[in-house]
């Protein structure tokens, strides 16, 4: 039923709108030309004087009209930074709406279409597939001709349309907070953490996208909004793409407390250029706009409602139609760039490999305060680094800076990851004495790197560290890595492990960042009286400390709840 309305908009837009307008542009120039031909000898220096005057008129005129046409379109509601913490009293019924399209949402674009395409683009090619985004992404050189409304159901329509439900919800719980929690607007998210009303959001994006966000990490009682259907097909459910539910805001906020035997808002907050926003907000005992001024400013990550620190997604940059166009075009160079990074770090000698992925655009920063070379005396153990953990790389590219090879050990490596390192990797059986005795044995033939959080961690945090490896030796490096990409990301959750070294390298200048700390005094070891424990918990503080992240008590199992809904655990 979309398609045919498409038609007969587009079919009503060419003829009433472009065939229309350009006869009756063509029909007063002849006009005027007529005139200007018959009174061309009979124009006087006044008359022009006087035609100049009424030029001038016409432009005030002009002034006036859009000065009047601003007002119509913004209402005398006060500004949402004019707002103070109200004293009085709260009681049960009391409420506050809140749009969240331009409003808890910052505006990113003066057009409303560019303002949430990204977070249907997300959708399509974090739960879809690569041929749907693609689709979203061509359907934009159409939608602006369409009414807003429209523009919704066909977005809507697009990225939804088959799309199975377990997919979406793996979306909204692990890759799109992070995007909502980016965008949320400052000013108003002040007002919305202080108030203790019953809060109510009201929104024209589906419910299934903002729900899961707004309930778990803003603690939303109520999200009105657009209704997807859903379809069982083959046993397993799948969304139809068609919407149920009114996509204008100020009769859903009427039918809601209608309906709900609701009395009137306390509190109501809209956007100052939606026409919508001001008749729903208009129901309410005091409310309040902001301004495009009033939503420039983000909210700082140390003021999170939740810490982020786990999400999923491979793309790490917020997909606007624009940023969307310029990734599909990179995309077929950024491969064929990973490709040519892998087999450089495969097949040449250390020094040469740095110096041609330079050229290629990794950039690597390497700082270190202790350099051990060859392998270790008899009866001496090797030197045991312990890094934090970002990508699979983080053994490869500490390897390729200090120049000599290193065994890197891994749990859940697939065999491409083995395939492609330029260095040895053993795989431990999460069995922990067979582990320790694995790594006992390795660290009496060479240098060992172990990565103790067991998992990477893409944001400024530092899972707990295993104490396992604060047993095997004394001679204990602690390395400081981070990893930054502007592209996708090189870590995943939920998909394909053995794509993230690809991921990473696609990027057009990714950045690695590596400092060798000062070896682990003795006294700070379990030879010196300390427990597993302790050297655990002060190497993952003096790692914090220079990479300037937090510490924290979750582990690798607590990610994969998070992201994937399992353990981590492959059998």
């Amino acid at each position: 039923m979309v398609f045919p309305e498409l038609l007969a908009i587009l079919a009503e837009w060419v003829l009433y709108r472009l065939l229309a307008n350009s006869c009756y542009r063509a029909a007063r120039k002849l006009r005027g030309y007529g005139f200007q031909l018959k009174n061309f000898l009979n124009l006087s220096k006044s008359q022009s004087q006087h035609n100049t005057s009424h030029l001038l008129n016409n432009q005030q005129q002009q002034q006036q009209q859009n000065q009047e046409n601003q007002d119509s379109i913004n209402p005398l509601f006060p500004s949402i930074t004019k707002y103070e913490n109200r004293t009085c009293s709260v009681s049960p019924d009391d409420t506050l709406v809140c749009d969240i399209d331009g409003v808890l949402l910052r505006q990113l674009s003066s057009k409303h279409f560019h303002a949430f395409f990204p977070y249907f683009m997300l959708v399509a090619f974090e739960g879809g597939s690569i041929i749907r985004a693609i689709i979203l992404l061509i359907s934009c050189s159409f939608l602006w001709a369409l009414p807003q409304e429209t523009k919704l159901k066909v977005l809507t329509f697009i990225t939804f349309s088959g799309l199975k439900v377990k997919d979406m919800d793996n979306v909204s719980r692990s890759v799109l907070p992070k995007f909502f929690l980016e965008s949320l607007n400052l000013q108003v998210y002040n007002v919305w953490s202080r108030t203790e009303y019953s809060k109510v959001v009201f929104t024209t994006l589906p419910q299934v996208m903002v729900g899961r966000f707004l309930r778990e990490h803003l603690n939303a009682d109520d999200v009105i909004g657009t209704k997807l259907q859903e379809i069982e097909v083959m046993g397993r459910k799948v969304y139809t793409g068609l919407t149920s539910g009114s996509l204008v805001k100020h009769r859903a906020a009427k039918d809601y407390f209608d309906n709900n035997n609701k009395k009137k808002p306390v509190l109501g907050i809209g956007s100052s250029s939606s026409v919508q926003d001001h008749t729903f907000i208009s129901l309410c005992k005091e409310a309040y706009v902001c301004n495009e001024e009033d939503s420039m400013n983000t909210l700082p990550r140390e003021r999170y409602p939740k810490p982020l620190i786990f999400h999923d997604g491979r793309l790490a940059f917020l997909p606007t139609p624009s940023a969307t166009l310029a990734m599909f075009t990179w995309l077929p160079i950024g491969f064929f760039l990973a490709v040519f990074r892998i087999l450089i770090g495969v097949l040449l000698p250390y020094h040469v490999a740095n110096f041609l992925a330079a050229i290629s655009g990794v950039r690597i920063t390497f700082k270190t305060h202790n350099l051990y070379n060859g392998p270790p005396e008899k009866g001496k153990s090797g030197v045991l680094y312990v890094c934090n953990h970002r990508t699979l790389l983080d053994p490869v590219f500490l390897t390729t800076s200090l120049g000599k090879p290193l065994t890197a050990v891994t749990y859940s490596l697939s065999k491409f990851s083995e395939l492609i390192a330029p260095l040895k990797t053993v795989s431990l059986k999460r069995d922990r004495k067979k582990d320790g005795e694995a790594m006992h044995r390795l660290l009496s033939k060479g240098d060992l790197v172990v990565c103790p959080e067991g998992t990477t961690c893409r944001e400024p945090y530092l899972l707990r560290f295993s104490p396992l490896f604060a047993e095997l030796t004394e001679d204990i490096v602690p390395v400081a890595v981070d990893a930054r990409v502007s592209m996708f990301y090189g870590t995943t959750a939920s998909g394909l492990k053995c794509l993230d070294p690809i991921f990473f390298l696609m990027n057009p200048r990714p950045v690695y960042c590596i400092e060798i700390l000062k070896k682990l005094p003795k006294e700070m070891t379990c030879a010196g009286g300390k427990s597993s424990f302790e050297v655990a918990n002060f190497i993952q503080g003096e790692l914090a400390r220079v990479l300037g992240f937090e510490c924290t008590n979750l582990t690798r199992k607590d990610k994969y709840l998070v992201l994937a809904g399992n353990e981590g655990i492959v059998k």
